[in-house]
């Protein structure tokens, strides 16, 4: 049997042909386009990503034996909000995930509620990144596109619909939206209500491993599918990815390191952070997890190479960088590209480079980016540690992972082992796990990563440098708070 796994990323949809002995048969990926209109803001057409997907699959159909074909779920870029009118047609762009356009809103929501009343309503206190303060906005700056909002969609759950027809949603993906109750797994009234809709204007909800419906007929003929292939619900790309990676079960870590960088600690039961600085979110295995997000990781690097270095080859750039420089860089690089959620929950911070002199080099810039991005990682590591979960190895994906001089950084910086797959396919390889468990083909999230559990390389910290690198975690630790009360006066004169 075979299991499509489909990755809606932020910049490109990636779609995996899966057997169910977890081998991967083909892949295909299509790119979309990324609008910024205004300095933090990011939107995109929900179009383009129907478009690229129906792609992606008429290409891994060709050639395939399509009644192998059983089933079909999506990871997808979370927080994004998809607004349809009564026909079913998209209202306006989608406000994604790392838009810093509500900053007003989200500080609005967290004092008019208060930090322990939004915890115990949602299990999390209010980011700019979130979707409920951008209906909000909505509603204050568009009006009229308000009012003709009928239903309330993520990105993937768009995927899914034009899939289906059906309008629906998983806990995982939910879990940022803030306007779910976390912990008993429904929609929250009283944030619907503050956010001026109705739990009509809301899709259903499904735990991600369980069936929405099947491949339309029509749809299924385009794109050279069997009639009758189901389709799971789907999950938040983090969630996706830590089901890819096997990182289910209390106590189980996952780093990621694409264009954002988080965070994944799975648990059995329900966690609340008192402070609300790491997400409590429910899990794509039925379970809850705990999650740390930074807005600019790989997308730091690539920001650094290509957009200003313009450089053409990144072991150009890492190559030079010894193991002796490791925890010796006198330079510190602030990744708030895009503002930063967590620990810090602040839309107007933005990127910083501390310590150069005359003698700074390039290459002491680069490494600094790397750097800076896994010292933010260990801000939420550090918050995790410190409500008595005990983190002594993590997985570590993405597209970072890629590089073997920043795998030697994450283990030094978070001073603990990271296992990396050999065989690394993101949120698209836990959608086909995912879609497996709804076809019946295994019985449990659970019991698919043990049977279908990859291979990984490990990477340890070195004591030496990991001692470094401490030292030097403890200055970074100093610099955000130092720059706080300077952040909005640079955001007025954008």
């Amino acid at each position: 049997m075979l299991y499509l796994g489909v990755d809606l990323g932020t910049s490109s949809v990636k779609v995996l042909l899966v057997d169910e002995g977890g081998v991967v048969c083909k892949t295909a990926s299509r790119t979309y386009p990324l609008e910024f209109p205004q300095p933090g803001w990011s939107q995109q057409n929900p179009a383009d990503w129907w478009s690229a997907t129906q792609a992606c699959i008429s290409e891994l159909m060709d050639g395939t034996d399509a009644a192998q074909v059983k089933g079909l779920a999506v990871g997808g870029q979370m927080h994004g909000l998809v607004v349809l009118d009564e026909q079913d047609q998209v209202i306006r762009p989608a406000i994604l995930w790392n838009d810093g356009r509500t900053g007003e809103e989200t500080r609005a929501m967290n004092e008019h509620f208060g930090k322990e009343k939004l915890l115990s309503l949602a299990g999390n206190i209010a980011f700019a990144g979130f979707t409920a303060p951008k209906l909000l906005w909505m509603r204050n700056h568009e009006p009229e596109n308000f009012a003709k909002i009928h239903k309330i969609m993520l990105p993937k759950d768009y995927v899914v619909y034009r899939l289906t027809g059906v309008h629906s949603c998983d806990y995982s993906d939910a879990s940022g939206m803030l306007l779910l109750d976390v912990a008993h797994r429904c929609w929250s009234r009283e944030l619907l209500d503050y956010c001026g809709v109705t739990e009509a204007q809301m899709p259903r909800l499904f735990e991600s491993y369980e069936a929405v419906g099947t491949v339309e007929p029509g749809i299924a003929r385009s794109l050279g599918l069997p009639e009758g292939v189901v389709v799971a619900a789907g999950a938040g790309d983090n969630a996706a990815a830590a089901v890819g990676t096997g990182t289910v079960g209390e106590g189980c870590c996952n780093v990621s390191l694409g264009t954002s960088g988080t965070v994944f600690i799975s648990s059995d039961s329900f966690r609340l952070p008192p402070e609300g600085n790491l997400h409590a979110f429910a899990h794509a295995d039925g379970a809850y997890h705990l999650m740390g997000c930074i807005l600019s990781a790989a997308s730091a690097y690539g920001w650094w190479t290509k957009t200003v270095l313009q450089a053409q080859s990144d072991n150009d750039e890492q190559n030079p960088i010894a193991d002796e420089a490791l925890g010796r860089n006198p330079v510190f690089f602030l990744p708030y590209l895009m503002g930063e959620r967590s620990p810090h929950n602040d839309p107007e911070a933005r990127g910083a480079f501390l310590g150069m002199t005359m003698d700074t080099t390039r290459y002491q810039l680069t490494q600094a980016v790397l750097e800076g991005v896994a010292f933010a990682i260990r801000d939420s590591v550090e918050i995790a540690r410190s409500l008595g979960i005990t983190v002594t190895e993590s997985g570590l994906c993405g597209g970072g992972a890629k590089s073997p001089l920043w795998r030697k950084i994450m283990a030094n910086v978070l001073n603990m082992e990271m296992q990396v797959p050999v065989l690394e396919e993101g949120a698209g390889y836990g959608g086909a796990i995912l879609a497996m468990v709804a076809a019946g083909t295994y019985p449990t999230v659970r019991e698919a990563c043990a049977a279908l559990r990859t291979e990984r390389r490990i990477y340890k910290p070195d004591p030496a440098i990991a001692a470094r690198y401490e030292e030097r975690y403890q200055v970074f630790k100093a610099l955000y708070p130092a720059l706080k009360s300077v952040y909005p006066t640079l955001a007025m004169k954008e």
